[in-house]
């Protein structure tokens, strides 16, 4: 068995990203033996929000269905994350693209889309900051908790084999 670290990415780390990094942390804590294994954390491919919380919509959502994101901080992709994170996980393609784009050549990691462990391969988590009303941060939740769960089981498999 070994240690590993998870990291998900949108465009400004306040509403997708975050909202992934809240999710998966409380579904995780059902698995006490894995989560002492894994490091995870957030962040964006651009620096728009460094250091402000969540968007208000993301974390009233949230909250709604019982995930704390009140203590979570916008933050951008540094280039030694690729070094730190094992599954570097992008919220859709445009932010993959970014990452590809300043992903060093050694990097051993694995570098894809969060919903590709929803067994929706290709698939996007959708934008909702411009959404009117709640309706695009719930279906964020949807995404992010069916997401989650299939990263949990991956990651079981890999890393009690």
């Amino acid at each position: 068995m070994r240690n590993a670290a998870v990291l998900f990415v949108c465009l400004g780390n306040i509403c997708r990203s975050p909202t992934a990094e809240g999710v998966f942390r409380r579904k995780l804590a059902e698995h006490p033996r894995l989560q002492a294994m894994l490091e995870v954390d957030s962040a964006g491919t651009a620096a728009y929000h460094v250091g402000e919380a969540p968007d208000r919509r993301s974390t009233a959502v949230a909250a709604r269905r019982g995930y704390d994101l009140t203590l979570l901080r916008a933050r951008a992709v540094e280039p030694e994350d690729f070094a730190r994170y094992d599954y570097v996980l992008a919220m859709d393609s445009q932010n993959l693209s970014n990452l590809r784009a300043v992903c060093p050549a050694e990097f051993e990691g694995h570098l894809g889309l969060f919903l590709d462990f929803a067994g929706q391969s290709g698939a996007e988590v959708p934008d909702p900051y411009y959404t009117d009303g709640d309706r695009g941060f719930e279906e964020v939740l949807d995404l992010v908790e069916a997401a989650s769960e299939g990263l949990i089981k991956h990651l079981q498999a890999e890393l009690f084999r």
